[in-house]
This record gives C-alpha cells, sequence and structure tokens, in this order.
C-alpha cells in the first residue's frame, strides 16, 4: 500500500490545504455546510494533483532513473509498472467525477467542473512545453495555488480578498523560486533543462523580493478596514510577527541542505511545523475567540 501512496504523492495533498483558507479566514471554520463543501474541494484538488503526478512519473521513468532522488520514486525503482500506474489513475480519476458531481449537486456552478479541468489542462502544458520556459514554470506553480484558494471561494461562495490572493501569488513565487535555486545547488543542469536560464543570484533576488511582498499583502489584509470590520476587532496584526518568524525559519532551512520542495522541507522541520501550529492557534483565537 505504502508504494502506491507514494505513487500518487500523498504527502503533497497538504498543499491543497489552502482550499480551506476562504473558510478559514471568513470565520466559517466550523460551520458544517461550509467544511463538507470545502472537503470535498479538497479532495477534488486532491484526486486532480494526483492524476498530474502519476502520469508526469509515467511519461519521465527513464529521466527519473537518473536523478538522485527521483530513481526512488516507485515507477522509476521498478516496484510499480506501468499497467499498475494507469489502473491507479482510472480509480482516482473515478473518485475525481464523483467528487466534482457531488459539489455541483450542491452549487449548479459550472466552475466546479472549470477550475479542476483547467488546473489538469495547465499542468499537462506544463509537463510537455512550459516546464522548459524560465519564469513561465514558475507561474505556472503560481497560478496552481491560486486556482486551489479560488477553488475554495468559489464552491463555498465566499468572497476572497483581493489581499489574500496577492499574498498567495507573492508566497508560491517565493516558493517557486526558492525550488529553483536549490535545485540548482543538488543537481546543476541533470534536473531540468529549465535551470540553465537561471542562477543563484538571480534565484535569491527574486525570492527575497516575492517574500518582502507576501509580507505586506498579508500586513495589508490584517488591517484591511473590511478584516477589522468583520472580526469585530483589530488585533490581527500581532500575527504578522509569527508569520515572519515562520517564512524567516522556511528560509533557514532553502539556505540549508534542502532539495527546496516546500512539503519535504515542512515535513522535515521540527521547529517550523510547531511555529506553523502556533500562528494557526493565534490566529484562530483572535477570529473566532474574540
Amino acid at each position: 500500500m505504502s508504494k502506491y501512496l507514494q505513487l500518487i504523492r500523498i504527502k503533497h495533498w497538504l498543499k491543497n490545504g489552502i482550499i480551506f483558507l476562504p473558510i478559514f479566514f471568513s470565520i466559517h471554520l466550523f460551520d458544517g455546510s461550509y467544511i463538507f463543501t470545502a472537503i470535498l474541494a479538497f479532495f477534488v484538488f486532491s484526486f486532480t494533483s494526483s492524476i498530474v503526478y502519476v502520469l508526469n512519473d509515467i511519461n519521465d521513468i527513464e529521466k527519473d532513473k537518473l536523478h538522485p532522488v527521483k530513481k526512488k520514486r516507485p515507477l522509476a525503482a521498478g516496484v510499480i509498472s506501468k499497467e499498475q500506474a494507469y489502473f491507479v489513475t482510472f480509480l482516482i480519476a473515478f473518485c475525481l467525477i464523483i467528487c466534482m458531481y457531488l459539489l455541483y449537486i450542491e452549487s449548479h456552478n459550472i466552475f466546479v467542473f472549470v477550475i479542476p479541468l483547467t488546473y489538469l489542462l495547465m499542468n499537462v502544458l506544463y509537463s510537455k512545453w512550459l516546464k522548459h520556459i524560465p519564469i513561465m514554470d514558475v507561474v505556472t506553480i503560481v497560478i496552481g495555488f491560486v486556482l486551489r484558494v479560488m477553488y475554495g471561494g468559489v464552491v463555498t461562495q465566499i468572497d476572497v480578498s483581493k489581499y489574500l490572493y496577492l499574498m498567495i501569488i507573492f508566497g508560491s513565487f517565493y516558493l517557486g523560486f526558492g525550488k529553483r535555486r536549490n535545485e540548482i545547488i543538488k543537481n546543476g543542469e541533470v534536473g531540468r533543462k529549465v535551470l540553465k536560464f537561471y542562477n543563484q543570484d538571480f534565484l535569491d533576488k527574486n525570492m527575497y523580493v516575492s517574500l518582502s511582498l507576501a509580507i505586506v499583502s498579508y500586513t495589508l489584509w490584517c488591517v484591511d478596514p473590511v478584516t477589522v470590520a468583520r472580526i469585530g476587532h483589530d488585533y490581527l496584526f500581532w500575527t504578522i510577527p509569527l508569520l515572519m518568524i515562520i517564512l524567516q525559519l522556511y528560509s533557514l532551512d532553502i539556505e540549508g541542505n534542502s532539495h527546496g520542495d516546500p512539503i519535504e522541507v515542512i515535513l522535515s522541520d521540527k521547529k517550523l511545523i510547531f511555529a506553523g501550529l502556533l500562528y494557526i492557534v493565534v490566529l484562530g483565537g483572535l477570529l473566532y475567540l474574540l
């Protein structure tokens, strides 16, 4: 079973947790109807992303065998056959269709189908073309995160603040550039053809410009009169230092011995996990208890 969980990259389902941001920040996290809808949306994006991962692994088997890290993936390592991978993809696609149908019954919103299919198409284009184009490879990653947040807002019919969208955009650029930075350091041009267009100095500069803009965007959301009016107080600014500590810990990991994958970085650092949980508790308390 573990080899199949590794095949569908179940650890990377954590990225889809940002689908819950709209209901969390709009103070609807404990509303049963909202949370059920958001959970369905979470599985829609998780199944969609797993299909992308499996198809990419099938397409890149021979190249992954030469990669120091990717060679351990089930298909490249030979512990799962192509036929088994295609069967898993079929099962996931079946589950995906059921979840999207349930969401459509509830909302009758065509974007329940449009957004995940857009994400799927974009990743097909990424795999075949966009991943070889500098900047566009990172832009594709950014759009993927934005689509997740957008989906969380669409299915729950919650308007997402423009400042939160900006935070996600700039934060995603930071993650994307950070991943490319460490791929260059660890693997040179062995892993991706696009890396020959980048250099560490360029990626360092753009990482931290994006990081700064993400913090500014979050700060603007915290002090936005609309936010203050909705939650009834202006104490959210106290979470800004906590967010900065989280980002500094993440940056410390990126600058250290890391391959730059966001999920691997987070799961391998207990201090970062603790800081993240503390931030969620403090922010949750300010949103829901005051």
